[in-house]
């Protein structure tokens, strides 16, 4: 609103400068050149003093444009003044409630830059209910995290501050996909020494890259090109492997089918329960591929007498529904 009040006072300024013009011209008989620097020199005030001695008419106009310009000019900055502090005013008061948010996060994931993995990812995240915050410094995606509410720190996430921001010591995971693999090797160490108990995944461009990732504290590291690579490879020589993955992978219209990791707790129903007992294909509708245990090791296609244990993940492929049902007895 203050913007359009802006472009109709300077319209009026402008209208203003035209009237003393010809107010000058016509009223005391000069040319357009002392016409011209007598209208200015009375809307700006500066007291250069009168080009010729002016009359009694043109003493009566001067004293009208001075009230007039000077009057104009005191409207059009406070209507600078007042969008500014509206757009300083609403940019804090933003960042104030971004940051409130931010600070009540637990557990919460955090996305280093938001190139396209990060959007990728946050998409996917934001599909599944989980709470994450991203750190990017690229100015011009900032209207995009708005847009897609997003919470978001402005800023490098190679820096201490920025990840403490984040709620980095509260976090569950960091999910580091910054362009540079120095930036993503010094963003993890610098994330694992103010959360050692982190859960961190890291973008690896290079194949040397790895090690140093790994020995900077992270998890698991991957890299999108080996994986596409290998992808399209597998595209050419099992193309039905592909499309199979394709289904538990995607949510369809057609089919359903996808993949779930299902913790069991000790209050669960499956604890101490096996394979065979539960029969997880006619109850719940469901197959279970594997099993990952708290120790790390990971059992697949687990066997009919297998027991499960407090701290299991299963991980099941099935429908949507039958999965939810699955969970709801874990």
């Amino acid at each position: 609103m203050a913007w359009k009040e802006l472009r109709f006072a300077l319209f009026c300024l402008l209208f203003l400068f035209l009237f003393g013009t010809i107010g000058y011209y016509f009223i005391e008989d000069w040319n357009i050149l002392d016409s011209v620097y007598m209208t200015v020199i009375s809307l700006t005030t500066t007291g250069y003093g009168e080009v010729h001695p002016l009359t009694t008419k043109g003493k009566i106009f001067s004293i009208v444009l001075l009230i007039l310009g000077a009057s104009l000019f005191v409207y059009v900055i406070t209507l600078l003044a007042r969008a500014l502090m509206e757009g300083q005013f609403r940019d804090l008061l933003e960042k104030k409630v971004m940051r409130d948010k931010i600070n009540k996060l637990h557990s919460h994931y955090i996305i280093c830059g938001f190139g396209r993995i990060g959007k990728t990812i946050s998409e996917s995240l934001k599909a599944s209910g989980s709470s994450f915050v991203i750190i990017e410094k690229n100015k011009e995606v900032f209207d995009e995290l708005k847009k897609n509410g997003y919470l978001y720190v402005e800023g490098d996430a190679t820096q201490e501050e920025l990840l403490v921001n984040a709620g980095i010591t509260r976090a569950k995971v960091l999910i580091c996909v910054l362009h540079s693999d120095a930036d993503n090797v010094y963003t993890t160490l610098t994330a694992r020494s103010l959360n050692p108990g982190l859960f961190i995944i890291a973008r690896s461009s290079e194949k040397r890259a790895e090690r140093n990732l790994f020995q900077a504290g992270a998890n698991q590291v991957v890299s999108p090109y080996e994986i596409g690579a290998k992808r399209m490879a597998l595209a050419v020589l099992k193309p039905n492997v592909i499309e199979f993955l394709d289904i538990v992978t995607q949510k369809g219209d057609i089919l359903s089918l996808t993949l779930e990791q299902i913790q069991i707790t000790d209050q669960s129903f499956l604890k101490e329960k096996s394979m065979k007992e539960l029969d997880f294909r006619n109850k719940f509708g469901v197959s279970v591929l594997a099993v990952q245990k708290s120790l790390g090791d990971m059992i697949l296609s687990p066997k009919p007498d297998y027991i499960f244990e407090s701290g299991d993940i299963i991980i099941a492929m099935g429908s949507f529904n039958e999965l939810e049902k699955l969970s709801q007895v874990s």
